[in-house]
């Protein structure tokens, strides 16, 4: 079997991950329709149950259409730092298994196994122990799998069977396989793409070969050729077992609209602190920073910048973005506001332990001493008084790992 698989890519996806943890906590939730997110008529479902999912639920609807959908639903709220928990011990339970794992999110990763299949069996043997490892691991979380010898078949396949699933598609059956899948499973293809597609009388995905390639180039553009490769199942990206995280942010989706400035200042220095504290904990440093705000008719507005020296101080990222808030010219009201950092290196690696900051040592001390508390108590135990009372539905999604494929 080996000279069949010049490589062994496996996507590990856990099942409707923060409803199953909730589900996983509380029994009396097992068996019962969980939407994960906050109960507001602003609101947006994070992720649902498998039993909610039945009845038309899924991430990112507003909750109001999630709750006529399903009105015996459970709503419930978000507890990041408890999917965090979880999350570090499903990627420990990877490692187990290959060194060379590349996390998506808290709840995925691709595996490359082909070093370790030697050691710890072939594909099928070897994905049913991870599978039984990180129920385990867990008590009793659920995670799919897909297997091949690509990404993007692998990422696929883990889809293919959820939940609880497992689909080996070996790589001479890759482009069969995948031809009878919908168009949708496409790298690239959403939801408005597919509508286009779909005028051209493309539902599968062996439906790009009954297409004349100049109205295919003319629906797709210069996305054209890559989506051609992926449907035959060429896919040339390795598993990068040394990503860091793209981007590290945190949003927050207000009570009421807000124009007021000072109002917005506030909220982003809640969020500067959560991001400066996730940057250390990793031991990063951000090179830019990057404001969003949302207006009360849903149009999205972004300014960003690069730093004079990469930073992981809350105060500094602040900074920054009231700089950029001082730019717009947008008045408002605002639904949401984010701040992200992006350009984001390992100050360990890159001999910045000991940056000249704008800000001085006290600064430095300060919140040094906060992460302290914070991992303590909890990351919403204490705040900075100039920042106000909380006004969000909550923190927003805040996840480490951003995935930059081309999704």
């Amino acid at each position: 079997m080996a000279g069949e698989w010049p490589q062994v890519i496996l996507h590990a996806d856990m099942d409707a991950f923060y409803a199953a943890v909730e589900q996983l906590d509380d029994a009396s939730l097992r068996g019962r329709p969980v939407i994960v997110g906050h109960d507001s008529d602003r609101g947006v479902v994070l992720t649902a149950s498998y039993e909610a999912r039945v009845s038309g639920v899924g991430s990112a609807m507003p909750m109001v259409r999630a709750r006529r959908r399903c009105p015996d639903a459970i709503i419930v709220a978000p507890r990041f730092e408890r999917y965090q928990q979880l999350s570090a011990t499903i990627m420990r339970v990877f490692t187990d298994f290959s060194p060379r794992v590349e996390p998506l999110s808290l709840d995925e990763a691709f595996l490359d196994i082909t070093g370790t299949r030697e050691l710890l069996g072939e594909p099928r043997e070897l994905a049913l122990d991870l599978k039984r490892a990180v129920r385990e691991a867990t008590r009793g979380l659920t995670v799919s799998v897909g297997v091949s010898a690509t990404k993007f078949v692998a990422k696929v396949a883990s889809a293919y069977h959820k939940p609880d699933g497992l689909t080996i598609v070996p790589p001479g059956e890759a482009q069969a396989w995948l031809a009878l899948q919908p168009i949708s499973r496409l790298w690239g293809v959403g939801p408005k793409t597919a509508k286009r597609l779909h005028a051209l009388g493309i539902v599968l995905i062996r439906d790009l070969d009954s297409v004349d390639p100049t109205r295919l180039e003319s629906a797709l553009g210069r996305a054209a050729p890559q989506l051609l490769s992926l449907a035959k199942g060429l896919d040339p990206r390795s598993v990068r077992d040394d990503r860091k995280a793209i981007t590290i942010g945190s949003e927050r989706t207000f009570a009421r609209d807000i124009a007021d400035k000072t109002e917005i200042a506030n909220e982003l220095h809640h969020a500067a602190d959560e991001v400066a504290r996730r940057l250390r904990h990793k031991h990063c440093a951000a090179h830019g920073v990057r404001i969003k705000l949302k207006t009360h008719d849903f149009r999205v507005v972004t300014r960003q910048g690069r730093l004079p020296l990469a930073t992981d101080l809350g105060a500094e990222l602040h900074q920054a973005a009231l700089r950029l808030l001082e730019s717009l010219d947008e008045p408002g009201p605002f639904r949401l506001a984010g701040l992200t950092a992006y350009e984001i290196g390992d100050r360990r690696r890159s001999g910045q332990q000991a940056l000249s900051f704008a800000v001085d040592d006290k600064t430095q001390r300060l919140e040094t001493a906060l992460d302290r508390l914070r991992d303590r108590f909890g990351a919403d135990s204490i705040r900075r008084g100039s920042t106000g009372a909380v006004r969000g539905i909550g923190g927003g999604v805040n996840l480490d790992f951003i995935d930059d494929e081309p999704d």
